[in-house]
C-alpha cells in the first residue's frame, strides 16, 4: 500500500445545518482542507437496544494523517451526538498536486493556498 499521508474522515449528523457547521468549523480550524456534504441518507442502526432508521447528512473531510488527532478532537467537541461516527480511511493514491494542497491547507500556522476539492 502506498502512503500518501492524506486521510478521508467521515462523520454524520442529523441536519444539513449541523453538517455545514461541522464542515465549516473544521476547515476554519485548519484541521481539514475541505469537506463535502451528502444527504440526506438513511442510517439504520441499533441504539440503546432499539433498531432505528433516521435521516442523516454525511460529511467527508480531507486531512493530513498528521492532523487526524486534531480533527477528531475538533469533531468530538463540535458534535452533539453521544457517540459520533468518526471513521478515517487512508488515501492510497491521488493527484500529487491535490495531495500537496491538502497537506498545505492543514499545516499548522500556514496560510495555505487557494484550491478546490
Amino acid at each position: 500500500m502506498v502512503e500518501t499521508g492524506v486521510l478521508t474522515v467521515l462523520t454524520t449528523t442529523d441536519s444539513k445545518e449541523k453538517a455545514e457547521a461541522l464542515a465549516r468549523g473544521a476547515v476554519e480550524a485548519r484541521v481539514a482542507a475541505c469537506a463535502q456534504i451528502s444527504g440526506p441518507v438513511t442510517s439504520v442502526y441499533r441504539w440503546e437496544g432499539e433498531v432505528r432508521a433516521e435521516p442523516e447528512w454525511q460529511v467527508l473531510l480531507k486531512t493530513a494523517a498528521a492532523r487526524y488527532d486534531a480533527l477528531e478532537a475538533h469533531l468530538r467537541a463540535a458534535h452533539d451526538y453521544d457517540t459520533p461516527e468518526i471513521i478515517a480511511t487512508p488515501v492510497v493514491r491521488g493527484g500529487a498536486d491535490y495531495l500537496a494542497w491538502v497537506a498545505a491547507e492543514v499545516r499548522e500556522g500556514d496560510g495555505g493556498e487557494a484550491g478546490s476539492d
